[in-house]
């Protein structure tokens, strides 16, 4: 049988994906005649679902009933130029294709040919060509043919490519056109782009932090995948913590136990896969002052905000920037003065190879 976990980065889980609230905000959102919200930046730390949830919106605007309501999603690379592709896939709808005649240039020649950069030049037949007066010429015959653009952008970064695509859409939405977006990155990578000057739109845009998994739903997902008891499945549930990559691999884990392997193996197999496949990235992006309140943080399940206070010393005066910053990059917890590490046996790495 095959294993139903998976922990392949961009790929949902068919099996065992678990419902949460942060896809069905979202969808809700957009099926309105006109969305409160037009951009969502999708926010967590490595391994929490960012992808999922994008590929959860992503799915519901792709079905058939959604189609035929006109929307179009376009799923772009942050990697390569996003204003090229938005261009290309546009130009490959119908409704574009039927007026190309009436267009001031081929398209076509432009986005695929070789060579020359983006921006304004010439024409074989003399006219002036730029990449964004061109797109909002598509957006315009896709809004006369009543369709609506979904673009979904996955773990994007402060770059130039980036930069171009979010200054252009931020004319789009001024101009009140039908295009909607949906991306997601790391805290850091989202904060630095929202500071870009001329991107207030996406600043102030719509900010969504994964969220912890339910409990309740991967233990059902324990049980029904693994054939365990409900006690078992509670447990290793509870030790995942609700992060999402621990969640798949402490399943995979599970599924591919031999005989004589005990729990205590498959757990010690556990912290070593999210050691190296997980927690050395996340650890080597923290700030020095990040990582010394994370050090903190190990030795029991929860700290009151005095005991830190005192751990800080002469920085205490600095906590609330870390705890803030390590918060919204999902790395710890906190509750009514309490703060916690929100990633399974992330102080257990810390003590083992956190130290400078």
């Amino acid at each position: 049988m095959q294993n139903p976990f998976t922990t392949t980065f961009s790929k949902m889980p068919d099996q065992t994906y678990i419902l949460t609230e942060e896809p069905a905000e979202i969808i809700d959102n957009f099926s309105y005649e006109k969305p409160a919200e037009s951009v969502y930046k999708i926010t967590g730390v490595r391994g929490s679902g960012k992808t999922v949830t994008l590929a959860k919106v992503e799915e519901a605007y792709t079905s058939e009933e959604n189609r035929k309501a006109g929307w179009l999603v376009y799923r772009l690379s942050p990697s390569r130029d996003l204003l090229r592709q938005f261009a290309a896939m546009l130009y490959k709808e119908d409704f574009i294709k039927k007026n190309e005649q009436s267009r001031s240039i081929s398209v076509n020649a432009s986005v695929f040919g070789t060579g020359g950069e983006f921006g304004v030049s010439k024409t074989s037949r003399n006219e002036m060509f730029d990449i964004g007066v061109e797109i909002e010429a598509m957006i315009l015959a896709a809004r006369d043919n009543g369709k609506k653009i979904l673009i979904g952008i996955d773990e994007i970064s402060k770059n130039e490519d980036m930069i171009a695509f979010a200054s252009e859409f931020g004319k789009w939405l001024r101009a009140d056109y039908p295009v909607y977006m949906v991306c997601t990155g790391l805290y850091e990578n989202i904060h630095e782009l929202s500071n870009v000057k001329n991107l207030t739109f996406f600043r102030r845009a719509s900010t969504i932090k994964t969220r912890p998994l339910n409990v309740v739903r991967m233990s059902e997902m324990y049980r029904t995948k693994l054939s365990i008891s409900g006690n078992e499945a509670r447990n290793m549930a509870e030790m995942t913590k609700g992060y999402a990559y621990a969640f798949q691999m402490l399943g995979i884990l599970c599924f591919r136990r031999r005989e004589n392997e005990t729990m205590e193996d498959i757990l010690a197999a556990f912290r070593t896969e999210l050691f190296a496949y997980s927690y050395e990235k996340i650890w080597e992006e923290l700030s020095r002052e990040d990582r010394r309140l994370v050090r903190l943080l190990t030795d029991k399940d929860e700290y009151k905000r005095e005991e830190l206070l005192t751990g800080l010393g002469e920085k205490a005066g600095s906590y609330s920037v870390y705890r803030d910053r390590l918060l919204k990059r999902g790395v710890i917890t906190a509750r009514q003065g309490y703060i916690s590490l929100a990633l399974p046996c992330f102080g257990e790495y810390v003590k083992e190879y956190g130290q400078e």
